[in-house]
């Protein structure tokens, strides 16, 4: 079975590669020319250059690679972009670049057996905020209506909607499944490891007075789910699952584990209002348009850092799919500051 992963130079990418390899697939790295290959370097790894920007330059490269290779069997389409400095490079990275993969890739005849998209929870946006009489939040489920409140939501949204559409036009020959994984973490991150930095540095900031209840997949647990459809394509067909560790954790679990793990002593506790964090995001958001660096803090993650209900059901891909998390927030956070530490990025 040959597998095509996009966005293989990124931190999901890296590892579905890794697990490709691992289960024996002859396993493609789709990827820019001159992107980072620094976790890519396994020697059975093959690499596929795509511009995905560029349609007729990706026309020309995937014809080069039919003729050379043939089609692939899977395509796990993990390549986007989460913060960008314009909100249009959202709906280019994320939903141009998807549409010119997919409808190129039909004009080509090459369209794979089973189309996996990593979408994101955030497609949903700032949906049921409002607790029950006794303070629990309801689950987002994959059958809400998507209300996202973020150009990042809102691309990956278009994308979604765009599917549906297109494997209608298509007849079913384009077979596809989409995730949409909550907060992911784990080795190669960066942006909890901005967390891991600050409490480090003996400062813990929280955001908002309202309970807040989050929830987290450890990207192993997350490359097992996504892996979980291939060979299942008829039960997952036109599917859309949340994934998730199972478990739902208070504001504070996942910086206390990290405290714990790296035994940092003192950490000075600090809940924010929101409007504080509106500020701090906005400030941070004019200094990368002056130093043309995309930054963590921005509008979009204003948003999603104010949100109050993260929890999901997942219970669709343990039926479907036979999911079953084995990475609870305590075990992953100790990999992963275990990683950091033995990378010396702490």
């Amino acid at each position: 079975m040959k597998i095509l992963i996009t966005g293989a130079s990124g931190f999901i990418g890296s590892f579905l590669c890794e697990e490709g390899l691992r289960r024996g697939l002859e396993t493609w790295a789709g990827m820019r020319e001159h992107s980072s290959r620094r976790w890519l370097q396994h020697e059975k790894l093959r690499f596929a250059f795509l511009d995905l920007t560029d349609r007729e330059h990706l026309r020309s490269q995937l014809t080069s690679y039919r003729e050379n290779v043939g089609r692939w069997d899977v395509i796990i389409h993990a390549a986007g972009a989460t913060k960008c400095l314009r909100r249009e490079d959202f709906f280019l990275h994320n939903f141009q670049c998807t549409q010119n993969l997919v409808d190129t890739l039909d004009e080509l005849d090459m369209l794979p057996g089973h189309f996996i998209y990593v979408s994101s929870l955030s497609v949903l946006g700032a949906i049921r905020e409002q607790p029950d009489a006794s303070g629990e939040y309801a689950d987002l489920a994959a059958t809400d209506t998507p209300r996202p409140n973020t150009a990042y939501g809102q691309s990956k949204a278009r994308s979604e909607a765009w599917l549906a559409k297109k494997r209608a036009t298509t007849q079913g020959r384009l077979r596809y499944t989409i995730y949409r994984p909550t907060g992911v973490y784990g080795p190669r991150e960066r942006d909890y490891y901005m967390m891991a930095k600050s409490i480090q540095r003996h400062l813990d900031l929280a955001v908002g007075h309202k309970r807040q209840v989050l929830t987290f997949v450890y990207v192993r647990d997350l490359v097992s789910a996504i892996f979980a459809a291939i060979g299942k394509t008829d039960v997952a067909n036109g599917k859309v699952y949340h994934v998730s560790d199972g478990c739902n954790y208070s504001s504070r679990a996942f910086s206390q584990l990290i405290q714990r793990e790296l035994g940092t002593k003192c950490v000075l506790h600090i809940k924010a209002p929101l409007i504080l964090l509106k500020a701090i995001c906005t400030l941070a958001e004019c200094w990368s348009h002056i130093t043309r660096k995309p930054s963590t803090l921005n509008g979009d993650k204003c948003k999603i850092m104010s949100q109050r209900n993260w929890q999901c059901d997942i219970q669709p891909i343990q039926a479907d799919l036979g999911y079953t998390p084995q990475w609870p927030l305590a075990r992953g956070v100790k990999e992963t500051i275990a990683w950091y530490k033995a990378n010396h990025w702490l």
